[in-house]
């Protein structure tokens, strides 16, 4: 089992804690590697580990009927996937699927659920990063129903640039429209209207985006609210640097 050091690449909710009580944490904590499309756990089931991501990113996804799933939010460094193993009850609210391969800190969870029960600043932590994420999946919810498919694709787009490394993506527009909630064809439109406007450039499962300030400005309301959201979880300075205003769709 390998646990994290000081040199090691930093979970953002794991390095906001107090020396101390990270000393205490890194005990607990296991190094995995996280493949794409690797499903963590499924919804309604019992919660067996929290994940910390580093380099990898998470999508939370609500099953429906059918076999069909919708993306309700989506989880980098800056947060913890499997909120309810410390929340109690433990059964997972939502799916867990990996949607950028990459580190992750695995912690068990009942592990997690002690460490929250009996340290105080792990607690207020955790209950702080639970309340962005409260944010991020209410404010999915009402931009599924309210908002454009072009905007909303735009704001999917820059939430999950804002947790990886470059201005690539991996994904078929298959995988996006599921995560979407909407038919591959809207998905087709929306992005080639995007490529048009010279905000991205759409190729055989590969998007890049080359104008984030465009794509921000094309964004529903939605991307502002969350991202603002985690920045006050970071004490006002933003995970984000290159995020920005938004408008309404």
């Amino acid at each position: 089992m390998n646990h994290p050091t000081e040199s090691a690449p930093s979970n953002q909710l794991l390095a906001a804690l107090p020396p101390d009580v990270a000393d205490t944490l890194r005990l607990r904590l296991e190094s995995v590697n996280l493949e794409a499309g690797a499903v963590l756990y499924d919804a309604g089931t019992v919660l067996r580990h929290a994940y910390f991501p580093v380099t990898a990113v998470v999508s939370l996804v609500s099953p429906l009927m059918g076999g069909a799933c919708t993306e309700v939010a989506v989880v980098g460094r800056e947060g913890v996937v499997g909120v309810c193993a410390f929340m109690g009850g433990g059964k997972a609210l939502s799916s867990a699927v990996v949607q950028r391969p990459g580190q992750a800190w695995r912690m068990s969870a009942r592990d997690i659920a002690d460490q929250a029960r009996d340290v105080e600043p792990v607690m207020q932590q955790l209950l702080r990063y639970t309340q962005a994420l409260f944010v991020h999946m209410a404010q999915t919810s009402a931009c599924h129903r309210h908002h454009a498919l072009a905007p909303q694709l735009c704001r999917w787009l820059l939430q999950h640039l804002d947790r990886q490394a470059g201005d690539e993506m991996r994904i078929t527009q298959e995988r996006m429209a599921r995560l979407l909630g909407v038919r591959r064809e809207g998905v087709t439109g929306a992005a080639l209207q995007l490529q048009r406007e010279g905000l991205i450039r759409y190729s055989r499962g590969r998007i890049q985006v080359l104008d984030r300030h465009g794509l921000e400005q094309h964004s529903c309301e939605c991307y502002g609210v969350v991202q603002r959201a985690y920045v006050q979880l970071r004490g006002g300075s933003s995970a984000w640097p290159g995020a920005g205003a938004c408008r309404q769709a």
